[in-house]
């Protein structure tokens, strides 16, 4: 038997919690498919509770100095540390990622809130001079930035800790308060991370997480006019859903979706390095993740030898058991998206494509990282089929003009990569590409802690990262003190 945890409640106010109707979900190993913990189904009361503590948690949060709200968050960085390895294991067994890759999300954790907590302590206002306005000689003005209110977020089960760190760190550094929805798959380790600030001293009125399905606590926490700031990743759909409940309430929105990115591979490009980074990109968290290479976008007299290049690298990714540190290659999150992914495959072969490597159902989860080729360039994959596994699908072109065309013909414009020798070709191709982010000569499975991450499109709304969305996390106070300069 594999193992269980315990650590299934909601933490509402400060307390363990399950849900008013005593309704549960089970938490599943994806690479046994046993229980390994349930969560409660939050009620709309549920939530509409957690909201109204919310608001009181603001009130105290935000009137904490600054000061204190960064010891209180370096004291979590520190937490976060000293239980590395079994926020790890937690991951790992709700998600399936193998644990060296969920070893280095606590590790990005670490950095992001230890960055958001260093930040705080620089928001800045201005003062600017009123004498260059007649009338206003006498006046003194000013800026400081203050918080938000409520932060509603939503998460997927793919980066828990990672993506919780982006959109809590800030928010809670900046002096606002947290409702979070974790996804119903990998919801364990983001209760677990929340008890360790709780320990740090975050209040417990300040950062709550409700556990449950998306069209309860989803929608309320999007909807709601208690909450003044909506941020989710997840899939476009229900993130156009998302903008439209908070689009009522003009709550401030950030949306990180999804994507289809293509890996350029030019005819003078080290293909060795090529093949490196796709193999990479693609099988990163089990090939679900949403700025990945998803397209192999390859010129038509290098793609031969790019494919069996690829193919030779791909038989080095040992899949199994994710706990095994010789293990690259976990589960899907489901055996639901393992078959969708499977029936993705299918459809591209109906288009036209040959399966030549890979592609097979394995049993629970598991599903072996498939190469296609002969992909037309209008088949449904080189365009909008976004696909949440590890497949690499190979569109091959002419010219640089070409290549080009093929990548942004998406609705799609999260991140992308070219690969060449040639600088000037590099960049040429680079800011043509409708993407917010482009890698020269590596996948675009790239997101350093400063970047302004986000997409082009429908791959989202705004931006995130140390370099931004702390101030995205407030708003700006203009103060005046008139007639007071002789």
């Amino acid at each position: 038997m594999g193992k269980t945890l315990n650590i299934g409640k909601m933490l509402i106010g400060g307390q363990a919690r399950s849900s008013r109707d005593n309704q549960f979900a089970d938490v599943l190993n994806p690479a046994t498919n046993e229980v390994l913990d349930r969560i409660p189904l939050a009620t709309a009361e549920d939530v509409e509770e957690a909201l109204d503590i919310a608001r009181e948690g603001f009130r105290i949060w935000s009137r904490t100095p600054t000061h204190e709200r960064y010891e209180i968050l370096m004291r979590f960085a520190d937490l976060l540390r000293k239980h590395k390895r079994e926020l790890a294991e937690i991951l790992t067994l709700e998600n399936g990622k193998p644990l060296a890759q969920a070893e280095s999300e606590v590790d990005t954790g670490v950095r992001l809130f230890t960055g958001f907590a260093e930040m705080s302590k620089s928001l800045y206002g201005i003062s600017a001079p009123l004498d260059a306005q007649p009338g206003l000689e006498k006046d003194i003005f000013f800026t400081r930035r203050e918080p938000l209110g409520v932060m509603g977020a939503i998460l997927p089960f793919n980066f828990p800790i990672d993506l919780f760190s982006h959109k809590v760190a800030p928010a809670l550094a900046a002096g606002n308060a947290v409702v979070i929805k974790p996804s119903m798959e990998a919801p364990l380790s983001i209760i677990r991370v929340t008890e360790l600030l709780h320990e740090a001293g975050v209040p417990g009125s300040a950062m709550q997480v409700v556990t449950g399905r998306g069209s309860v606590v989803g929608e309320i926490l999007a909807s709601s006019p208690k909450v003044q700031i909506v941020s989710m990743t997840g899939d476009t759909q229900t993130g156009i859903r998302v903008a439209q409940n908070a689009a009522k309430n003009l709550s401030r929105t950030f949306l990180e979706l999804g994507g289809n990115d293509a890996l350029i591979v030019y005819d003078d490009a080290d293909l060795d390095l090529a093949v490196e980074h796709a193999a990479f990109g693609r099988t990163w968290a089990n090939g679900q993740c949403c700025c990945a290479n998803k397209r192999m976008v390859v010129q038509k007299n290098v793609a031969e030898d790019f494919t069996h290049k690829l193919i030779a690298k791909l038989k080095e990714y040992t899949m199994g058991n994710p706990m095994d540190p010789s293990t690259k290659l976990g589960p899907l999150i489901t055996e639901k998206a393992a078959n969708t992914v499977k029936q993705q495959i299918d459809h591209t072969l109906s288009q036209g494509a040959k399966l030549v490597y890979g592609g097979e159902r394995v049993e629970h989860c598991f599903l072996t990282p498939a190469v296609l080729v002969d992909v037309s360039k209008d088949a449904d994959v080189a365009r909008d089929l976004e696909i949440f596994g590890p497949v690499l699908p190979i569109i091959t072109f002419n010219d640089d003009a070409e290549a080009v065309e093929i990548a942004n013909n998406s609705i799609y414009g999260l991140s992308g990569s070219v690969f060449t020798r040639n600088i000037y070709r590099a960049l040429d191709t680079a800011c043509k590409m409708q993407t917010g982010q482009v890698a020269i000569n590596g996948t675009g499975l790239y997101r350093p802690d400063v970047s302004q991450f986000g997409g082009y499109k429908y791959s989202g709304l705004g931006r995130e990262g140390l370099s931004v969305t702390l101030e995205e996390m407030t708003q700006v106070k203009n103060i005046a003190i008139r007639n007071v300069l002789s």
